[in-house]
């Protein structure tokens, strides 16, 4: 019985020691960065610098180049390196134990760590659910005409920065998503053409600028619409006067960890653009191949690559938006990775009525960290696909509106710190300081955080404003001590209505029932108010 069992062993160890997997090599060093740091442009662009000027952020070792030598000796090694990442410093290879013993015996090898979750390699100790499927059913004063995407812009609240002239304008916004067919040709696209606003992208999965392929999953096209949408009468985005670069990192025909690096890759030439803000409705626990799968226990925002990469994209100053998951009906119910690190801001998901959706997953994280952060609308939400609206479910959708609420409030406080921006759009969530395991600390509220920050600011008076009868009938009356310059007035779905100067007092008796919006203009500060004509 013994030898029976010793030879079972055996055999297993044999099977083990020849497996393949693909691992991750990281070096011990970046010999040249003191020739980056000497000039940081060879690697960021100037907006890049900027970004991490106005917020504080110091350069670090992070920010330098790969060494390429080293990517040269694992080459010259016998292997094929396609991706690597320089937040990590370093390279993914697939390899099994004797060649990963070559690997450590490197001297430029500070570790190997597999991305099997029960990786069969012995390794040194290091030292340092897929993408969110969709269900198909300069300050300038931008006045637009919502049409179908109005109440997920109101109920975020986000119609007061739109009315203030903030809607994404000098914010840069990386989307990365599966690929985005018909972005170059649809006509709900045209307009971020025309103004410029499409500003590169790059195919991590395929290795090529191809990014509107076809044959590709939409899913990233109608990601972009959300936020960058635009058809006239008909539809307006979250953002649309933002900046855009497009970066397809997910191969929706497998499920393979290489997925992990494309997202690492694509962050990393985001952030070397100097982008404001990533949005990614991806996530990952279950692969093709079963040894490379996460448990929730492993949804702790610092076992996954990805995770790890994400929280570095923070520390650069970029705003990470992430989709919490579609799993809540389902065995896994958990949010997925990277929506479980604590520095990413993780969306959720609700319907027209305000509440959780049934599939919208659920947090916190495996080590308790209140996951989701807040929601916005996932259900039976619109958007755009090529030249037409279409309604989609997911928190895939409800990250990107969010996403562009963040950008609104980037370009009103550009120097605002990212982390405090993150704790008061909390803070002022529907909520808070309340939470639900699926809604996180509610639904967003950009008007509210806006408003707050200016009521704050020194730059302003702290000067008080009502108006009343609300509801009216026929006329309305702004009372304020301050001398009202003009008053402007916005039906629901933001189509300019009137404009009167010098006066506070309006006569609405002509107008149709219903809720308008209220911009009142005086000397040093604008004030936006909500009202229903009876």
């Amino acid at each position: 019985m013994k030898k029976l069992l010793l030879f079972c062993f055996l055999a297993g160890y044999s099977v083990a020691y020849s497996q393949s997997e693909l691992v991750f090599i990281y070096f011990n060093d970046k010999p040249n960065k003191a020739a980056f740091y000497a000039n940081p442009l060879s690697e960021l662009t100037q907006k890049a610098l900027n970004r991490r000027t106005a917020l504080g952020i110091p350069l670090n070792d992070q920010d330098a180049p790969i060494e390429q030598s080293f990517i040269q000796n694992i080459q010259n090694l016998g292997f094929i390196v396609t991706d690597y990442s320089k937040w990590l410093n370093g390279v993914a290879v697939t390899a099994n134990q004797t060649q990963v013993n070559l690997i450590k015996a490197q001297p430029f090898v500070q570790s190997v760590e597999s991305f099997a979750k029960n990786s069969s390699l012995v390794l040194k100790t290091q030292n340092t659910n897929k993408w969110e499927s969709f269900e198909q059913s300069q300050k300038i004063l931008t006045t637009f005409d919502y049409g179908s995407g109005s109440a997920q812009i109101d109920q975020i609240n986000l119609r007061p920065l739109h009315l203030a002239g903030f809607t994404g304008t000098g914010v840069t916004i990386a989307v990365i998503d599966t690929g985005f067919p018909t972005v170059n040709t649809g006509s709900a696209f045209s307009r971020l053409w025309t103004n410029n606003k499409i500003k590169g992208g790059y195919d991590f999965v395929a290795k090529n600028t191809n990014i509107y392929e076809p044959t590709m999953n939409s899913h990233g096209t109608v990601v972009l619409g959300a936020i960058g949408g635009y058809i006239q009468n008909t539809f307006v985005g979250s953002a649309p006067d933002a900046d855009f670069y497009l970066y397809r990192s997910e191969n929706t025909a497998v499920e393979i960890p290489e997925e992990e690096l494309y997202w690492i890759e694509a962050a990393e030439e985001a952030d070397r653009k100097g982008v404001d803000i990533i949005t990614a409705s991806l996530g990952y626990n279950i692969f093709d191949d079963p040894k490379y799968s996460y448990t929730y226990a492993n949804m702790n925002g610092t076992t996954s690559f990805i995770a790890r990469a994400s929280q570095i994209a923070v520390s650069k100053g970029i705003f990470v938006l992430i989709a919490a998951g579609n799993s809540g009906q389902q065995t896994w119910h958990y949010i997925t990775t990277p929506a479980d690190n604590a520095q990413v801001f993780t969306i959720g998901s609700v319907d027209s009525s305000g509440l959780s959706s049934g599939f919208s997953s659920y947090g916190p994280n495996s080590v308790g960290v209140i996951k989701p952060d807040a929601s916005a609308r996932g259900t039976v939400a619109t958007t755009v696909d090529n030249n037409s609206t279409t309604t989609v479910s997911g928190t895939s959708i409800a990250t990107p509106i969010a996403a562009g609420g963040v950008a609104c409030l980037i370009q009103a406080f550009p120097t605002m710190n990212r982390n405090t921006m993150r704790t008061q759009l909390r803070q002022t969530a529907s909520q808070f300081p309340s939470h639900t395991d699926q809604m996180g600390y509610g639904i967003l509220n950009f008007g509210n955080l806006y408003n707050s920050v200016l009521n704050t600011s020194e730059l302003v008076k702290k000067e008080k404003i009502a108006i009343f009868p609300n509801p009216v009938r026929s006329i309305l009356n702004i009372a304020t001590e301050s001398e009202v310059l003009s008053l402007e007035i916005y039906d629901n779905l933001g189509r300019f209505i009137l404009k009167a100067t010098n006066q506070k007092s309006v006569s609405i008796q002509d107008f149709a029932k219903g809720t308008y919006y209220l911009k009142i203009q005086v000397k040093d500060k604008v004030y936006y108010e909500k009202f229903l004509k009876e």
